[in-house]
């Protein structure tokens, strides 16, 4: 039997399939649109199988909050130009309203819940079969607080939500800060909440730089006292460019080496360890200030912190927790 234009868009409307995929469906099962759905289903799991092993690097990322309840989903696929697809971005805003609506607390979760009835990982593949890329939830976070905001970058690569500690707060207050955690990136809420770890990494790599830092300052001026310029063999490239370049002879560049050599020697094994310590507890207080939320100059006005923005909102408000998701590089 012939296949109706009608019956064929039907069958796009209910599927989202291209025209040709409904076409052919409906021929094999002679107009039965029950029995197409089911062909157009088994091409999008047929896809995925098929590229199973190929990488989803772009995506669309979207927030959304609910009476003390905020969501961030990424659904991942191959290209930005699939991500870009009205039918692609429309499946993950559905995907982010099922999750916000069920307060979803995990991805399993997420995947589970129904859409039109069918599980989000069903919709998925179907979508799949559309477009012949491989499609996956690359991330879900959420935050339940008693107050709650969330922020869509421009391009929906990149989404931020936080959860505050007063209800009943200025809306505008907390989509400031997910502003801020878009910008900033932050790696805490507050110093007290910087994986130990960190703190340490961060310390140690404070130390060693504040050593070699004392250690090149005690070389620089041995070799300056020894009536030579520091800036002309700061480094063995240099040493070779100047010496060829006349700005150096070679007798200068073993004195400046000689010198360099027995200076650093001493001076490593002299290095006052108070000194050291106050200086990199400078430094690791300036990653607290630069790295936690609380603590970092407000993107609307740099002469306060975001607690300080947060305080006058609000007295004793403040963050408990925040989100982000970036599909791109930070």
């Amino acid at each position: 039997m012939g296949v109706s234009i009608e019956d064929i868009k039907k069958l796009r409307n209910m599927t989202g399939a291209g025209m040709m995929d409904c076409k052919n469906a409906l021929a094999e099962t002679d107009g039965n649109i029950e029995a197409a759905i089911e062909i157009i289903r088994k091409k999008g799991q047929a896809v995925a199988a098929k590229r199973e092993d190929r990488e989803a690097a772009e995506g669309c990322v979207l927030s959304g909050v609910k009476d003390g309840f905020a969501a961030i989903v990424a659904l991942k696929c191959e290209t930005d130009f699939v991500a870009k697809n009205e039918s692609f971005r429309a499946l993950t805003k559905a995907i982010l309203d099922a999750a916000v609506a069920a307060s979803a607390k995990s991805i399993d979760e997420l995947k589970a819940l129904q859409i039109d009835g069918r599980s989000i990982e069903e919709k998925i593949t179907d979508e799949i079969g559309k477009t012949g890329e491989k499609m996956e939830l690359g991330a879900y976070e959420y935050i339940e607080a008693p107050s709650v905001a969330a922020y869509d970058h421009l391009g929906n690569k990149l989404a931020t939500i936080v959860g505050l500690n007063l209800a009943g707060i200025d809306p505008s207050a907390g989509k400031e800060v997910a502003m801020q955690v878009a910008a900033m990136n932050p790696v805490a809420v507050d110093r007290d909440h910087v994986k130990k770890e960190v703190i340490d990494n961060e310390f140690n790599i404070a130390v060693e730089k504040t050593k070699e830092e004392q250690v090149k300052k005690a070389v620089e001026v041995a070799i300056k006292k020894a009536g030579i310029n520091p800036n002309l063999v700061d480094s063995e490239d240099h040493i070779n460019s100047n010496i060829a370049k006349g700005w150096l002879t070679e007798e200068e560049a073993e004195k400046a080496r000689a010198i360099a050599k027995e200076t650093a020697a001493a001076k490593a094994a002299n290095l006052p360890e108070q000194m050291i310590q106050n200086i990199a507890n400078g430094r690791l207080n300036k990653f607290f200030k630069e790295n936690c939320l609380m603590e970092q100059e407000f993107h609307r006005d740099p002469k306060i912190t975001v607690g300080q923005f947060l305080d006058q909102t609000s007295k004793g408000l403040v963050v408990v927790d925040f989100k982000r998701v970036n599909l791109n590089q930070d």
